[in-house]
Order: structure tokens, then sequence, then C-alpha cells
């Protein structure tokens, strides 16, 4: 079974996190940044990996800790439930309509992290949450996680909409890559051998 758990303490934050690459798409994850749970929340129903997600950080001084610390741990466990990724397909993506937004994204899970980021997100704050930590939560998932990442904001005007749009593109090209290909179960997806 492709699953993993990792848990990740420092000053900071004290986060674990369970995935399951062959789930539904459930989850719960409490980090107490309610419009980030939100978004981990569409990242686990349409990437159809199921997710488990505990989180406490230093909230006090401002999200941006407990938002890259979950992308860290939550790279790191994709990671290890992919393990030598023998079958996967690899590559995914996906042009995601939501309203205002359409947003692209394609990924590689190569074992080479790269963020190509082009989202601009037109308002500082959707509600209390720094839209900046977007770029941040990606970055440090797709670092931690191996994954060579682009994500590209072709229209929108709701920065809600192109947020929530990116997380649901992201997760529909990662449902893609880590589904197994039944044509080369056996097979790692690479011409090296090894991933």
């Amino acid at each position: 079974m492709r699953t993993a758990t990792i848990t990740r303490k420092t000053a900071e934050t004290d986060i674990s996190v369970e995935v399951n690459l062959d789930g539904s798409g459930a989850y719960d994850n409490q980090t107490g940044v309610g419009f980030f749970d939100h978004m981990l929340d569409q990242l686990a129903r349409h990437s159809l990996i199921d997710f488990t997600i505990r989180a406490e950080g230093d909230l006090y001084i401002d999200d941006h800790h407990t938002v890259e610390d979950v992308g860290i741990a939550l790279g790191q466990a994709l990671a290890l439930a992919l393990g030598d990724k023998k079958g996967i397909r690899r590559y995914g993506a996906c042009l995601l309509a939501m309203d205002d937004a359409l947003v692209r994204a394609a990924l590689d899970l190569s074992g080479r992290p790269y963020l190509v980021w082009n989202v601009d997100l037109p308002t500082s704050r959707i509600g209390t949450f720094d839209t900046e930590l977007v770029r941040e939560f990606f970055s440090a998932f797709s670092t931690h996680g191996g994954i060579t990442l682009h994500v590209d904001a072709l229209h929108g005007i709701n920065s809600h909409h192109i947020a929530e749009a990116a997380f649901k593109a992201v997760a529909r090209a990662l449902r893609e890559a880590v589904e197994t290909d039944p044509r080369k179960a056996d097979a790692i997806p690479s011409t090296k051998g090894a991933l």
C-alpha cells in the first residue's frame, strides 16, 4: 500500500501528515489556518489522495511557518509514499476553470524539484490569509516532494478563485501522475531506470 506518515517538529511548528496515494480523496486537515485548511481539503479531494494533517504553529506571529512547514512535510510524505515510483504515470497536467479563473498546472514526479509560478493574485489577503503564502506552500511542496511543477494563471480577477483553481489544478495533475500505468505497472517510467 502506498502510504506514508511524516512528523516534523521545530521551534516554530509541530506537524504530522498522513497520506494514502490510493485513497478516495478523504481529508481531515487541521492547521489552525482556515483558508489553508480549505485549500488542503481541495488538494486531497481532487487528487484522490487521502490526507490527515495536524499542525500547531506560531500563528501569533503569522501563518508563514505553518503553511511552509506543512508544504515541506506533505512533500516528504508524498515522496516516501511513492517509493521507487515503479509503475506510476509520472506526468500530469490539468487546465482548470473556476468561475473567472483559469489555471494550468503541469508536473513531473522526476525527483528534480523545480517550481515555475506564474500566478498573480490581485489582493494581498483572502480574508486574513496572506496570498504570498500560496506560492510558499507550493515551493516547499515541490522542493521536498521532488516535483517539477509549473503553475500558470491564464485568467482571473478574484484572488480566492485563482488560488483555489491553482490548488485544484495541481490536485488533478497529481492524481494523474501518481496513478499506476496499467501498460507499465512493473517499470520505472524513465530510460535511466531510476527516478
